[in-house]
C-alpha cells in the first residue's frame, strides 16, 4: 500500500461509517418527523400503508436494521440480528402508541423463516457436529442443566421477594428465555385449575401478568444476550478469532474442506503443474501411456500435439518421436523431464487443460486394503490424491494408507482423467456448484416440521422439540450424509446457504418485533416495570455466564465453542449468530443443539412450576 493509500484510508473508514450513520438516521428521522407532524395526516398515511402492506415493513426494518448494527461504540456493535429487532420494535412501536396501527403479519412467515434459518446452520455445522457431541456431549448437557435452573431460581425466588403479583414469574421465566410457549403452559395451568386462584383474582388479570412480564423481559433479554454471548470470550482476554481457528483446528477443518461442504472443490494452493515437451527419446514409443504411468508415476502425459492434431491422452494413446505433450506433476519433478522426455518448448495448446477437483465415494470393493500407492497405480495416470475422508473425517494420505470400501478421495487433474478413474472406482465425481437442490431442502424441511411437531402429553405439559430445532436436526443429518458420501446431492453453494441463513433469521426477527413491539405500552404500570426488568436481564443474563464459568475454569473449554454452548443453553439463536459474526467462523454452533434440546423441554416444567406455586 502506497502512502497516499494509507492517509486515505482513516477518512475512507470515516466516509463510510458517515454514510451508514446518515442512512439509519435519515430513516428514523422520517419516521419521527412524519409521526410528530402538526399535520398529522402524513404520518397517519405512513403508518396505514406499512399496517396494510406488512412486507414492506418487514424489509424496511432489514433495511435499517443492518447498518444500525455494523454502528460500534467503543468498538461494540449490536450486530444485523438487535439492530433490526430494534428498528421493528421502534417502528411498531410507534405505529400503535400514536396510531393505534398494528402489523398483522401471517405465523407462516415467521415459521417458514425461522426453519429456513436453522436448516442453513445445521447445514453449516452438521460435519462436525456429531464429533463435537463425541466430544464435549456431556458438558453440553451440564452447562444446559446449570443455565436452565438457575433461570429459575433467579426469576421464581426474585419475585416472591419483592412480592410481584402471580403470572408475571412464569411471563418472566416466557420472557427472559425467549421461549413463548412457556406462557401457553403457564396458561395450562390456569384452565387446568393446576393453579389455586386466590380471592378476588381474575384469570384475566393473572393472563395480563403474565403478558406484562414477557413483553419486557422478552425484548431486553433478547438484545443484551446477544452482546454478552458476542462478547464473552473477548471480556476475558481470548482474540474470538484466533480461538474459532484453534477450534476447526482441533475438530480436522484447518486444512481440507469436508466432502459436502463449501470449498471442497478448490483447488488452493498447489505445487501441480503442467508444462510442455518435445518427444525426442525413442524409449517412450511404441508402448500405451498406461505403462509410461507405470514406470514414470510422479508424472503425466494429458495432452498430446501431434503436427496440427491435439490428442486427449488415454491409457492406450502411443506417442511418436516429435510429438508435443503436456505434462502434469509437481514442480520438482517436472524439472527432471527433460532428461526422459526431451528438450521442454514453448506450445500453450498442450499446456492448456482444465484441471478440477473432484470427491469420488469409493464403491468398488476390488481397491479394499490396497495402500494408496497400489490405488495409483492402478487407477492411472493424470490424477493426483489432495486428501481422503473415512466417515466424514480426513485420513493421513500417505503412500503406505490403507484404503476402504466407502472411502472419499479427493482428486486433482482433468475432467477426462477424474472421469475415468470415478469409473474404475464405482463412483461419480461430485464437485462444488451453483445447484440449491430446492428440492432436497424442501424434503429435508418437511420431515424435519414433523419431527419438531410431534408432541407429548405429560399432566397436561407438552413435550416436543420444535419444529425450529428439527429443521436444524434434519440440516446436520443432511450436511452429515454428504460428508460420508457426497454422491447425496453433493456440496450446497455456500453463497446459498448464507443467503438462507441470513435473510431467514433476520424476517424471524423482524416478525416477531412487529409483534412484540404494541405489548411494551400496557406494561408500564408504576414500579413493576423496574422489577420486570431487572429480574428478565438478570434471569436472561447471570444464567449463561455461570454456565460460562463452569465452562471455562473448570472444564477448560475452546471459548468459542463455549459461548456457543451458552446460547443454546439460553435458547438464544440470534447469540450464536452473534459469536458466529465475531469468529468469522460457524464452529461455535458445535456445542448449541444439545442444550438448546435440553432446556427447550426443561424450560416448560419449569414455566409450569412456576405458576401452580406463585
Amino acid at each position: 500500500m502506497g502512502e497516499a493509500e494509507m492517509l486515505n484510508t482513516p477518512k475512507k473508514a470515516c466516509l463510510c461509517n458517515a454514510s451508514i450513520l446518515t442512512l439509519v438516521f435519515s430513516g428514523l428521522f422520517l419516521i419521527c418527523s412524519n409521526a410528530y407532524a402538526a399535520d398529522t395526516s402524513t404520518g397517519s398515511y405512513t403508518f396505514a400503508w406499512l399496517s396494510h402492506n406488512p412486507f414492506a415493513y418487514l424489509f424496511l426494518a432489514l433495511a435499517m436494521g443492518y447498518p444500525l448494527g455494523r454502528l460500534s461504540l467503543c468498538g461494540i456493535s449490536l450486530g444485523a440480528t438487535a439492530g433490526t429487532l430494534i428498528v421493528g420494535i421502534a417502528i411498531s412501536f410507534t405505529a400503535k402508541t400514536l396510531y393505534g396501527m398494528t402489523f398483522h403479519i401471517p405465523g407462516l412467515v415467521e415459521d417458514i423463516a425461522l426453519m429456513m434459518f436453522m436448516y442453513a446452520l445445521g447445514m453449516k455445522v452438521g460435519p462436525q457436529f456429531f464429533s463435537g457431541f463425541k466430544r464435549g456431549g456431556w458438558d453440553f448437557f451440564v452447562i444446559g442443566l446449570i443455565t436452565v435452573f438457575s433461570n429459575f431460581l433467579i426469576v421464581f425466588l426474585g419475585a416472591k421477594l419483592v412480592g410481584l403479583a402471580p403470572g408475571y414469574a412464569a411471563g418472566i421465566i416466557s420472557g427472559s428465555y425467549t421461549v413463548t410457549a412457556v406462557m401457553g403452559v403457564a396458561q395450562s395451568a390456569i384452565s387446568s385449575g393446576a393453579y389455586k386462584m386466590p380471592d378476588g383474582l381474575t384469570a384475566d388479570v393473572v393472563g395480563a401478568n403474565m403478558a406484562a412480564g414477557y413483553a419486557i423481559s422478552y425484548v431486553l433479554s433478547s438484545v443484551f444476550i446477544i452482546l454478552l454471548i458476542k462478547y464473552l470470550p473477548t471480556m476475558f482476554g481470548h482474540d474470538p478469532v484466533k480461538s474459532a481457528k484453534d477450534a476447526e483446528a482441533s475438530f480436522g477443518s484447518d486444512k481440507e474442506a469436508l466432502p459436502g461442504t463449501s470449498g471442497s472443490s478448490k483447488l488452493g494452493l498447489s505445487d501441480l503443474q503442467i508444462r510442455s515437451y518435445r518427444v525426442d527419446h525413442s524409449e517412450l514409443t511404441n508402448q500405451p501411456l498406461s505403462v509410461i504411468h507405470q514406470n514414470n508415476p510422479n508424472a503425466s502425459v494429458v495432452k498430446i500435439l501431434r503436427g496440427e492434431q491435439l490428442i486427449e491422452a488415454n491409457d492406450d494413446s502411443v506417442l511418436k518421436i516429435g510429438d508435443i505433450i503436456g505434462i502434469m506433476g509437481e514442480y520438482s519433478d517436472l524439472l527432471k523431464e527433460s532428461e526422459v522426455t526431451g528438450n521442454e518448448v514453448d506450445e500453450p495448446r498442450v499446456r492448456s487443460v482444465a484441471i478440477e477437483v473432484a470427491d469420488i465415494h469409493i464403491g468398488a470393493k476390488s481397491v479394499h486394503g490396497k495402500t494408496l500407492l497400489e490405488l495409483e497405480e492402478e487407477i492411472g495416470f493424470g490424477v493426483s490424491v489432495k486428501a481422503l475422508f473415512r466417515s466424514g473425517v480426513p485420513e493421513h494420505h500417505l503412500p503406505d494408507t490403507v484404503v476402504e470400501t466407502g472411502d472419499v478421495i479427493r482428486l486433482i487433474g482433468p475432467e477426462a482423467c477424474i472421469n475415468r478413474v470415478a469409473k474404475t472406482l464405482e463412483g461419480k465425481p461430485v464437485v462444488e456448484s451453483s445447484y440449491t437442490e430446492v428440492s432436497f431442502m424442501s424434503i429435508a424441511l418437511t420431515i424435519g416440521y414433523l419431527i419438531g411437531h410431534f408432541s407429548l402429553t405429560i399432566k397436561n405439559i407438552p413435550f416436543a422439540l420444535g419444529t425450529s430445532a428439527g429443521c436444524m436436526l434434519m440440516g446436520i443429518f443432511v450436511s452429515w450424509l454428504r460428508t460420508r458420501n457426497p454422491n447425496f446431492g453433493g456440496p450446497t453453494s455456500e453463497g446459498a446457504r448464507s443467503f438462507m441463513n441470513d435473510i431467514g433469521l433476520s424476517f424471524f426477527v423482524a416478525v416477531l418485533a412487529s409483534s412484540v413491539g404494541p405489548k411494551i405500552l400496557n406494561s408500564f404500570q408504576g414500579s413493576v416495570i423496574i422489577w420486570i426488568a431487572l429480574l428478565g436481564l438478570a434471569g436472561a443474563l447471570i444464567p449463561p455466564f455461570i454456565s460460562w464459568l463452569y465452562g471455562y475454569y473448570i472444564r477448560k473449554m475452546n471459548p468459542v465453542i463455549l459461548a456457543g454452548t451458552c446460547a443454546g443453553s439460553r435458547n438464544s439463536t440470534p447469540g450464536l449468530n452473534g459469536i458466529q459474526d465475531i469468529s468469522k467462523s460457524a464452529i461455535a454452533a458445535i456445542g448449541y443443539p444439545v442444550p438448546y434440546a435440553l432446556t427447550s423441554a426443561l424450560v416448560l416444567i419449569l414455566g409450569y412450576i412456576a405458576m401452580v406455586f406463585s
